[in-house]
């Protein structure tokens, strides 16, 4: 969510209706990707909680030590031959170096995509008048990382290893392999319908090229959808591919626990969750009051158990769960994500409340988030709750208030993530820390 450009109230989607639940779905946009973390965001065991040793060679620097910056560039040429040597032998003049190449064949000419490294001093303009000059059209320049120097095989056998260990990967590991480009989630409609567009496995747009509806094993739908750079047919074919991979393999969650203890309660676990929670998370509902579930999904408590299926699907965030011994949940922790500013929800049963369950479940979540490469986490409560607002001042992070008709969204900046937070118990005011 764009705080500087929205001027509506930014409310949770928990608190919408049935009808109004879809409408948000098809509303949000560009998810950011994180990246392979799938543990349940435990506390580090040091006082340190990081590694520590000396920086590595810079990728960036060539041998002759000359400044040099990497660019990751498309262009259309011809497919005759000398069309591609034109193109090099123009780049090669302005003393840009070509890192990697890739060819995509398409019906009337080829795109090629590069990743260059050129000097400091060459500009986007300065590339693109080259590559124009040379007989290239339709390109594309954009600033390239260290990252852009994994070569795109290894790097979809890697996307595709990421979403075969968890679903949650899925939309997410879609977003590295294409790039730039917002992706939206759509979930199944109640009658096995589609949440959008005509029935099919996957769908290209051919008239902008730059949009593309995937189905989900679920029977949602993924549209992806990149306006600056259109798709080509390898790239389509790529994410078709992810996604079938996921249809095959089926449910699953990666197997991961972490034990918490509470001052004066025992232990707990605290482990990755998924639909097959669906029965204990409705029990921890049966068991919590009203105002607690008030408190969490801002709208009729009658409706909260119709959130859980989409809240425990791994293809829309990540779910934390807090449980006893017995196998009772106790709490629950969402992770949503949202852009840049992924959304953190939380639900504690009232007899473990007061009792820092939610100020823990808060950590590992914000320290999934920041692993992932999130820059900022936000919680959608209600202005009077000072609970929430206490475990999110515990986390000692940069943090920012927005309060628009009794809503309050409370924004933590997540770089740097402290490396000790205090430990269980020791954040203040932890009842109805569930009304994220």
């Amino acid at each position: 969510m764009n705080r500087e450009n929205s001027e509506r109230p930014a409310p949770s989607w928990l608190r919408l209706t049935p009808s109004g639940f879809r409408a948000w779905w098809t509303g949000r946009h560009e998810p950011r990707p994180p990246a392979g973390d799938t543990d349940t965001g435990a506390r580090p065991s040091s006082s340190t909680g990081r590694r520590t040793g000396q920086p590595g060679p810079d990728p960036l620097a060539p041998a002759g030590g000359t400044p040099s910056e990497l660019w990751r560039m498309r262009a259309t040429v011809r497919d005759e031959p000398g069309s591609l040597a034109a193109l090099c032998t123009r780049l090669a003049g302005l003393g840009v170096d070509i890192v990697s190449l890739q060819t995509h064949p398409l019906a009337d000419g080829v795109v090629d995509e590069f990743l260059l490294r050129a000097p400091a001093g060459l500009t986007a303009a300065g590339l693109t008048a080259a590559v124009e000059g040379a007989g290239g059209r339709d390109v594309w320049t954009e600033r390239g990382d260290a990252h852009d120097l994994v070569d795109a095989p290894t790097r979809a056998v890697a996307l595709a290893t990421r979403t075969a260990l968890d679903p949650a990967e899925l939309p997410l590991a879609l977003r590295q392999l294409l790039g730039r480009c917002a992706i939206r989630q759509v979930p199944a409609r109640p009658d096995g319908g589609y949440g959008e567009g005509p029935a099919g496995t996957a769908e290209l747009d051919e008239a902008s090229g730059t949009v593309m509806r995937l189905r989900t094993p679920e029977g949602g739908v993924i549209t992806v959808d990149r306006p600056h750079l259109p798709f080509t047919p390898a790239e389509f074919a790529r994410a078709r591919a992810l996604v079938e991979l996921d249809g095959r393999l089926g449910p699953r969650l990666p197997r991961s626990e972490d034990l918490l203890t509470v001052p004066g309660a025992g232990h707990f676990t605290v482990r990755r969750a998924g639909p097959r929670d669906l029965e204990a998370a409705k029990a921890l509902h049966a068991r919590c009051s009203a105002e607690t579930l008030r408190r969490r999904y801002h709208g009729p408590v009658g409706d909260a158990d119709r959130y859980l299926r989409h809240l425990l699907s791994p293809n829309f965030g990540r779910t934390l769960v807090v449980e006893t011994g017995r196998g009772h949940v106790v709490g629950l922790g969402h992770l949503l994500w949202d852009g840049d500013e992924t959304e953190v929800a939380l639900l504690v049963e009232d007899a473990w409340q007061r009792r820092g369950i939610g100020g823990e479940l808060l950590y590992r979540l914000v320290r999934m988030a920041a692993e992932a490469g999130c820059g900022a986490v936000y919680a959608v409560t209600q202005a009077s709750n000072t609970a929430m607002l206490a475990a999110m001042r515990g986390l000692e992070l940069p943090l920012e208030y927005q309060v628009e008709e009794g809503t309050l969204v409370i924004t933590a900046r997540v770089e740097p993530l402290p490396t000790a937070l205090p430990q269980c118990g020791a954040v203040p005011g932890q009842g109805h820390v569930d009304g994220s």
